[in-house]
Order: structure tokens, then sequence, then C-alpha cells
């Protein structure tokens, strides 16, 4: 089993920074690609950013690209997202997800093994 559990919420004005740890317990995620959700209410979650296993490869959306920076540090079992230049459209609670397969350096929502519970983060003008 893996736990993962992400800080690094909280509420900011438009402009700056936030950035979320996702730490995962329970087993080594070294080898899985990790990504971002997030979710605002009536609104379907939307995929955020993924890394590769090997954290070459990273990919965004495209509401998000240029400004949100996924990494991971695979020796601390963690993975981060720094969030710049945040806008009042980020504000949504977001999502720390592990993907089912190894060796894996993208997915979508339909292949996630385990989803945290999620961090509240709040930009406001």
């Amino acid at each position: 089993q893996v736990q993962l559990v992400e800080s690094g919420g909280g509420l900011v004005q438009a402009g700056g920074s936030l950035r979320l740890s996702c730490v995962a317990s329970g087993r080594s995620i070294s080898t899985y690609a990790m990504g971002w959700f997030r979710q605002v209410p009536g609104k379907a979650r939307e995929r955020v950013a993924v890394i590769s296993w090997n954290g070459v490869r990273a990919y965004y959306a495209d509401s998000v690209t240029g400004r949100f920076t996924i990494s991971r540090d695979n020796a601390k079992n963690t993975v981060y997202l720094q969030m710049n230049n945040l806008k009042l459209e980020d504000s949504a609670v977001y999502y720390c997800a592990v993907s089912y397969h190894s060796g894996s350096e993208y997915f979508t929502e339909e292949d996630v093994a385990y989803w945290g519970k999620g961090t509240l983060a709040t930009v406001s003008s």
C-alpha cells in the first residue's frame, strides 16, 4: 500500500507562488510516474502536471505551462509542484497521484493507483 500526503497549500495573492509537496509512504515510488491533479466544485478533475518515473520528462496542462514546475526527489519519496505567477483560476484542491505502471513516463486519471487527500490552494486578488 502507498499513502500520499500533500502539503504546502494555503492562501496567496495573485502573482505569488506556492510550493506543494507530496510525500509517499509505505513503498518506494521511484519507478513510477507521479502527477498532480486539481479540482474545484462543479468541475471535473483536471490533470495539471506529470513527471516520468526517472524525472527526465514532464508534462503540463496548457493552462499552467510556463508557470508551474513539477519535480521529484526519489531519495525522499517526494514529488513537488512549484506554482508561480498564480492566477485566481488556479484556486483548487490539488491532489497528488501515482501511476499503476512501473517505468511509466506519463499517465492519465484512468491509470492512477493511489490518490492523496488533497491540499487547498486559494489565490486572492
